[in-house]
């Protein structure tokens, strides 16, 4: 029988903290440089793409390195550190000097940060909970990084407006500054590391002798492409981040269109909405995951085609937010569903956090293609026909999630089962 593990309040509000801080961090400024670049650098929409799909680029090239370093770690903590300062230098030099060179630069160590970000607060979250309170932890996870989004977005409006579009950089790297603090405020002896790896079982929290255990080697990747679920739920987000990436930055292009200063308002408009929404979506996401998981994600799948075909309909601003309610239920669903998917998928084979690298570069995959494919289209054919093909991907990744990735919420032990499918080659 697993004992039920009780971290303490401080180490649980300190992740509440660093949730909130880390929403504006992980990111780098996101789809504020792209309205940046348009309006003050004057970029053009291909331009915009490469940027936009360097930090991608990089983040491809180091997630699944970066899942196995969580895996091996102790220094879960200071790894966030350190990515929290990278982002924070990027940040900074595209606000001083935006020019190709050092945005393309800052954008590579920004994604080459954010591989460490989902995987070592996942790690982190699994080490102090463990595997029954996962879901509804990992929904206060997404709750408050969401809130910490719509925090994020309403200053971006504010300082971007009032001040400048420059000062949205340093924005992000005084929450960067927040980051550390809160996560230096976690408790170490009280992570468990070899759960927080999905290995070994869960116990009481503060025995520091569970974190003197020896590793187990976790399994290559190798294996984990022969895992057929795997497989197929990671083509599946593929298909979804190379829809949904772009549509967001078309958007901000769209508006920085003859809009002046208004277009970081009206940005920070569409980040608001989709982030009220997140809120209590991710927070319900958590407490439903508890039983079944596929009806859930299907949910979220399936409104992305909806949103790219909406934006088709109208360029008035006050539609393009409106239409981010659609956005906010996707993203709530899906930033508590694929943890909670790939969890289950691990767990008791000591490879969660590599998995989650290999899922996060799918997502890298995805996005950077999708920032490369709109921003050659939208110069070519026009904005409509951008986010239409955006909109048939999303069909795809909806089709491919429907009928090749089956229910993870099971009683099988993951482990046991792929070493009896091993065995019986």
């Amino acid at each position: 029988m697993q004992k039920q593990r009780k971290p303490s309040g401080k180490s649980l509000r300190s992740l509440d903290y660093l949730n909130v801080f880390l929403a504006d961090v992980r990111d780098g400024v996101g789809p504020y440089l792209s309205i940046y670049l348009k309006a003050s650098a004057n970029w053009n929409p291909a331009q915009i793409g490469m940027a936009m799909s360097a930090s991608a680029i990089a983040t491809v090239i180091a997630q699944t390195p970066a899942g196995a370093l969580v895996d091996r770690l102790r220094q879960k903590r200071m790894l966030i550190v350190l990515a929290a300062v990278f982002v924070s230098i990027g940040c900074i030099a595209m606000g001083l000097f935006p020019n190709l060179p050092v945005v393309i630069g800052s954008q590579i160590m920004i994604g080459i940060a954010a591989a460490i970000f989902p995987p070592a607060i996942t790690a982190i979250t699994l080490g102090l909970v463990g595997h029954e309170r996962l879901d509804r932890r990992v929904g206060r996870n997404e709750t408050f990084n969401h809130t910490g989004n719509l925090l994020a977005a309403t200053l971006a409006g504010l300082v971007g407006y009032f001040i400048a579009r420059k000062a949205i950089f340093f924005l992000v790297a005084a929450m960067a500054v927040g980051s550390i603090i809160s996560v230096r405020m976690i408790r170490e002896r009280e992570i468990d590391h070899e759960l927080a790896r999905g290995d070994g079982e869960e116990g009481e929290e503060g025995q520091e002798e569970d974190n003197e255990k020896p590793q187990q080697p976790y399994e290559g990747i190798l294996q984990l492409l022969s895992d057929r679920q795997i497989l197929f739920f990671t083509v599946a987000v593929v298909l979804f981040h190379f829809a949904n990436a772009a549509m967001l930055p078309l958007v901000g292009q769209e508006l920085a269109q003859g809009k002046g200063t208004s277009d970081t308002v009206y940005m920070s408009a569409c980040i608001i909405v989709a982030q009220l929404v997140m809120i209590p979506v991710s927070n319900l996401a958590g407490r439903f995951a508890h039983t079944a998981r596929k009806p859930i994600f299907l949910l979220g799948f399936a409104v992305l085609p909806i949103r790219g075909v909406l934006y088709t309909l109208s360029d008035n601003p006050y539609f393009l937010v409106s239409v981010q309610i659609l956005d906010g239920i996707a993203g709530g669903i899906f930033g508590v569903l694929s943890v909670l998917m790939v969890a289950d998928l691990t767990k008791g084979t000591g490879r969660f956090n590599v998995t989650q690298g290999m899922l996060n570069t799918a997502i890298g995959v995805g996005a950077g293609l999708s920032n490369v494919l709109a921003g050659f289209v939208v110069k070519s054919a026009g904005y409509n026909v951008g986010f239409l093909i955006l909109a048939a991907i999303a069909v795809v990744a909806l089709a491919v999630f429907w009928f090749c990735v089956p229910e993870t919420k099971t009683g099988v032990n993951r482990k046991a089962s792929h070493q009896t499918a091993s065995g019986s080659h």
